[in-house]
C-alpha cells in the first residue's frame, strides 16, 4: 500500500495540475497544446526577456559603457555581484541579465535606459500593448515580488508571444543561447554559466530564460528546433520544468512536421502577380489534408493587390500579401524603335 501511495505521488508531482503550460509553432503563434495558458500567474524572472528586449530597443550601441551607481545596493536575491563605480558594458550587464538572472543588472540596465525603475517600468508595458500581451503587468524589470507581494504577472499565452518576437532579435537568441562567459571589467573578472539547463541537457535547446520565487515558484521559457520546425514552451508553477520542457518538445517534434503550402513560384496563374515567401506552416497529417488556401484580391495601395490566407478549422494563421509586378517605362529610344518597328510592319 506503501508503494503504491508513493508512486501516486511521484506522478502527481511530475505532471503538477496546477501549474500553466503552452507549446507554441514559433512562426505561426500557433497554441499546439495548451492548459491553464490564460491564467493569469507571477512570472518571476522570465520577466526579463521582455527587459532585454526594452534594452536592445532603446540603445543604438550595446558596447557603450556604464558606471555602477550605488542603486545596486537596492538588489537582492540572484546577483552577479557588481559593485559600485564599477565600468561594464550593456552588452556584459545583458549577459549577466539572462545568464544569471543578476538583479542587479536588470537595475543597472533600467536606470541607464530609462532613467528610473519607473521610466523602464513604462516602457516595459508599451512593448506589451503593441504586441498584443494584453493580460500582462510589468512594476519592475526583475521579477521580484515587492513587500506587498506584488509581482509581475502574465500568463502562458503572452510569454510565448513575447519569447516569438525576442527570438527575432539576433543579439537576443546569441545571448541566450550562450552557455558560459567569460565577462572582463576595471574592477572584476566574471565568468558565468548559463542557469538553463536545457541548453546543456536537450541538443536542440536554442535560448530560453529560467525564474523563481518563492510566491511564483518556478517558471521557465524555452525555445528549441528541430528538422526546420521551431517551438516554444512555457511553464509556470511547474517544480519538474527542465524535464516537461523535455518531454514535450520531444512529443511535438514527433507529432508535427513542416509542411509546404505554397510554392510562391507556381502559386499564382497570373504571371503579372506574385508573393515574396514560399508559405510552410507546421502540421499533422490529418491537419495538411484540411488546410484551406483562400485569394482574395482587393482595391489596395501602391502595387499590392490582394492577399492569401491559410487557414485550419476556421481559423486563420498565414495572411500573405499579393503584389503585381511593376511593368518597367520603356525609354524613348525604346518608343522610337516600336514606332519605327510599327511603321514597316504597316
Amino acid at each position: 500500500m506503501k508503494k503504491i501511495i508513493l508512486v501516486f505521488l511521484l506522478i502527481f508531482c511530475s505532471t503538477n495540475v496546477y501549474a500553466s503550460t503552452i507549446v507554441m509553432d514559433k512562426d505561426t503563434l500557433r497554441v499546439l497544446y495548451g492548459i491553464n495558458e490564460q491564467e493569469e500567474r507571477l512570472i518571476a524572472s522570465t520577466t526579463k526577456i521582455m527587459t532585454f528586449m526594452v534594452v536592445v530597443n532603446n540603445t543604438d550601441n550595446i558596447k557603450e559603457k556604464v558606471k555602477v551607481t550605488d542603486s545596486v545596493l537596492k538588489s537582492h536575491g540572484s546577483n552577479i555581484y557588481i559593485s559600485i563605480d564599477e565600468i561594464i558594458t550593456i552588452e556584459d550587464l545583458l549577459y549577466g541579465l539572462m545568464l544569471r538572472s543578476g538583479n542587479d543588472a536588470a537595475i543597472m540596465l533600467a536606470e541607464h535606459i530609462g532613467g528610473s525603475i519607473e521610466g523602464f517600468t513604462k516602457l516595459m508595458n508599451e512593448t506589451a500593448v503593441n504586441l498584443g500581451m494584453f493580460n500582462t503587468n510589468f512594476i519592475n524589470p526583475s521579477g521580484l515580488e515587492d513587500n506587498l507581494g506584488n509581482g509581475n504577472t502574465s500568463n502562458c499565452y503572452d510569454l510565448a508571444i513575447l519569447m516569438s518576437y525576442a527570438l527575432n532579435n539576433e543579439t537576443f537568441r546569441r545571448i541566450t543561447g550562450t552557455k558560459e562567459k567569460v565577462v572582463k571589467t576595471n574592477l572584476k573578472t566574471y565568468k558565468w554559466t548559463n542557469k538553463n539547463k536545457l541548453l546543456f541537457n536537450y541538443k536542440y535547446t536554442i535560448s530560453g530564460k529560467t525564474g523563481y520565487t518563492k510566491k511564483a515558484k518556478r517558471t521557465l521559457v524555452t525555445a528549441a528546433t528541430k528538422d526546420n520546425e521551431f517551438l516554444i514552451i512555457v511553464t509556470l508553477n511547474q517544480p519538474n520544468d527542465f524535464e516537461i520542457h523535455q518531454n514535450l518538445y520531444e512529443e511535438y517534434f514527433n507529432k508535427y512536421k513542416k509542411y509546404k503550402i505554397i510554392d510562391k513560384n507556381k502559386f499564382l496563374k497570373d504571371k503579372n502577380h506574385y508573393i515574396k515567401n514560399d508559405i510552410y506552416m507546421l502540421l499533422t497529417e490529418e491537419e495538411y489534408k484540411n488546410i484551406k488556401i483562400d485569394v482574395i484580391y482587393t482595391n489596395d495601395i501602391l502595387n499590392r493587390v490582394g492577399y492569401v490566407t491559410i487557414s485550419l478549422d476556421d481559423k486563420i494563421y498565414i495572411k500573405e500579401d499579393i503584389f503585381i509586378k511593376e511593368i518597367p517605362k520603356k525609354s524613348i529610344l525604346d518608343k522610337i524603335k516600336q514606332f519605327l518597328l510599327n511603321i514597316f510592319k504597316n
